[in-house]
């Protein structure tokens, strides 16, 4: 990688230093050209008023040895020269000659020894006015143009590789700096063996890029650490609370198969049954919790069926009555109370609720729902168990949590009951908590107040059914 970056950086800088030189060249060649053109001009632009003013000096007067003057008439005749300038043969020929007439800005190259000078020559026309018309040529030679153009040239081709060299040094060692956190990153990563012990990436310093992915990489592996284990403990879990109906079964199917004919079969059934019912009831819950777990939670309707209006009083009716009264006792709602949702999850919310509450409570357990603040109806099922410290109330909803007091004894539930409340009422935008039942409002019940929390939903209900 390092290497690569490198290569790609100092191959870019070697183009861009190569072709920044010859663009240097061409543009100081054209520099001096356009330069010396200009002074050929202005020459001959001199000459032209002597000539238009009839005043032609003998020779013509130039500044330098490497300018040649020539004055031509109409016919193309010599008229004067400057000296070392021929005054017989014109420096330019007749087709020359036409070619700077139909282009008067322009100048032509040609070889120097026609004017015995070394080197090209730039040749320029300005033409002249007055009585005797014609034509002022001036040529310059660009001989010392030409070898400092060539001399830069040279300077570009002899500087590029040094410098390329040396960047490309710098950049060699410009880029390992940047990149050695990211190798310490991936030499973090690759000694990360899955085990228990959760692995850190070394965090560089500063508040740059690479701090930024260490960190949010670091937070990724806390998530997955985490994950992880509650994957773990879930399936340690799910597998002891598995082992208890299966031993169950197992045992008294060894028992009857040694008693043989003195085996009491209908008892026998009715213990398998219970079992198998309650191994069934396991599996559906931890069914319904590893959906929970791959289903976005986003969405409230995932994990529902058909969702549609629901009375909380009828929902409360046809759950209780499948239980025993007392101790259930139902306070039916002073109106209806709608929300929407789906019945069969809301009723095994409910139904969960009344499982947990029978099972650790004393005497009695109340159930009964009632118009909450806002846009909200409550849902509470009370008990006058031992309740729950207000330190555990919020973990009872983990899954197979086991607490130390009076409500951790095991009378048939898994454990994950009021995990499944947490997952259904969330689901249906709605929110559950725990409580110290209130005397003053709970018909005098002490012990555990559970309250679900529902929004309100009218939906298609008739409003003269609310009232």
């Amino acid at each position: 990688m390092r290497s690569r970056l490198a290569v790609i950086s100092v191959l870019g800088l070697a183009v861009g230093l190569v072709a920044g030189g010859f663009g240097l060249t061409a543009v100081l060649a054209l520099a001096l050209e356009g330069s010396a053109d200009a002074d050929a001009r202005t020459t001959g632009e001199a000459v032209a008023q002597l000539v238009a003013a009839d005043a032609l000096p003998d020779p013509l007067p130039v500044a330098g040895n490497e300018v040649r003057v020539q004055v031509l008439d109409d016919q193309g005749r010599v008229r004067a020269a400057s000296i070392g300038a021929d005054r017989l043969v014109p420096m330019l020929y007749a087709q020359e000659r036409d070619e700077l007439a139909a282009d008067p800005g322009d100048a032509l190259v040609i070889p120097g020894d026609r004017l015995g000078l070394q080197g090209p020559v730039r040749v320029v026309a300005v033409p002249t006015d007055g009585e005797n018309p014609g034509t002022v040529l001036v040529g310059r030679s660009i001989a010392d143009i030409s070898r400092s153009v060539a001399l830069v040239r040279l300077i570009v081709l002899l500087a590029v590789p040094l410098l390329v060299a040396g960047v490309g040094v710098m950049v060699w060692r410009a880029v390992g700096a940047a990149l050695r956190p990211v190798e310490r990153l991936r030499a973090g990563a690759a000694r990360f063996t899955g085990g228990e012990r959760s692995g850190r990436l070394p965090v560089p310093a500063g508040g740059d890029e690479i701090h930024r992915l260490a960190v949010t990489l670091n937070d990724m592996l806390d998530r997955l650490a985490a994950a992880r284990t509650r994957e773990r403990s879930f399936v340690a879990d799910a597998a002891h609370e598995l082992r208890s109906p299966l031993t169950s079964l197992r045992t008294q199917l060894e028992v009857a198969q040694r008693l043989g004919a003195r085996a009491d079969w209908p008892v026998l059934a009715e213990g398998l049954l219970a079992d198998s019912q309650r191994l069934g009831r396991l599996v559906d819950d931890l069914l319904l919790l590893a959906r929970a777990d791959q289903e976005p939670t986003g969405e409230p309707g995932s994990l529902l069926g058909p969702v549609g209006p629901v009375e909380l009083g009828e929902l409360i009716a046809q759950v209780t009555a499948r239980y025993p009264q007392p101790p259930v006792r139902v306070v039916p709602p002073t109106q209806p109370l709608w929300t929407a949702g789906d019945p069969d999850a809301l009723g095994r919310v409910l139904a969960n609720l009344l499982d947990n509450a029978v099972r650790h409570a004393d005497r009695r357990v109340l159930v009964t729902a009632r118009p909450g603040d806002d846009d909200w109806h409550e849902l509470m099922v009370v008990d006058d168990g031992p309740g729950i410290a207000a330190a555990d109330r919020q973990r009872v909803f983990d899954r197979f949590t086991r607490l130390d007091d009076a409500r951790a004894r095991d009378a048939g539930g898994t454990g994950l009951g009021l995990a499944i409340v947490a997952q259904l009422v969330r689901r249906h935008g709605g929110t559950v908590d725990l409580a110290d039942a209130q005397p003053d409002r709970d018909v005098g019940y002490r012990g555990l107040r559970v309250r679900v929390r529902l929004p309100v939903d009218l939906g298609d209900v008739d409003p003269v059914d609310v009232d």
